[in-house]
């Protein structure tokens, strides 16, 4: 599989626009993506944008068919800036959902340049361990990023679906193997800390649920 995520920011301005607008990036991709998530961010996102896009392909030249068309709704006066990434498979692996969740979130991230591969395996893992002891999280991937466009040069997705927006805020956010074995990595004051570039933590409606 490979994958496209952009978070898009729009104008003050954009209105009812906005809708249109998420209208035509569906159409864009629409008989090409085996998957097509267009809809407006919830609140609470932190630089997530307004419009949550994730699309899913067969193989990275179906995406190549229907990027110019994405890209070219994308270059609206209406949006002011896009964050993304581009990715292919999973880092140990794809979990297929439980049971469908109502919320799909998505996190783009940098590591630092120069950290270890040992270092980064031991984030990684991390990370997918947290599933195991988080019951609203649906679905899960980890990915390395093929190609990165926005705010910095991203270097993982981390992606899931949840129950509903309760179980992204609380059990996920708020579980001890989240701030006791996975925050370490984000916190400037840790000297463990890899990710010291913003992130882009987004979520919306899985209306594919």
């Amino acid at each position: 599989m490979f994958d496209v995520v952009r978070l898009v920011h729009l104008s003050p301005a954009a209105g009812s626009d906005a809708a249109n607008l998420m209208t035509e990036l569906r159409a864009a991709a629409a008989g090409v993506a085996r998957r097509v998530l267009v809809q407006p961010t919830l609140p609470g996102v932190r630089n997530g944008g307004d419009v949550l896009v994730h699309l899913r392909f067969d193989e990275p030249a179906d995406w190549s068919g229907c990027a110019s068309r994405v890209d070219a709704v994308l270059a609206d006066p209406l949006v002011t800036h896009v964050d993304g990434a581009e990715y292919e498979g999973g880092v140990g692996g794809f979990a297929e959902p439980r049971s469908p969740g109502s919320v799909y979130r998505v996190l783009l991230l940098r590591v630092a340049p120069g950290t270890a591969r040992t270092v980064v395996d031991r984030f990684e893992a991390d990370l997918l361990r947290m599933p195991g002891y988080i019951e609203t999280m649906r679905s899960w991937q980890l990915s390395r990023v093929i190609r990165g466009i926005g705010s910095a040069p991203w270097t993982h997705v981390w992606e899931q679906e949840f129950t509903d927006l309760d179980g992204l805020d609380g059990p996920y956010l708020m579980h001890p193997v989240h701030w006791a074995h996975v925050d370490r990595w984000f916190d400037p004051e840790c000297p463990d800390v890899i990710v010291r570039d913003r992130i882009c933590h987004s979520f919306c409606v899985n209306e594919l649920a």
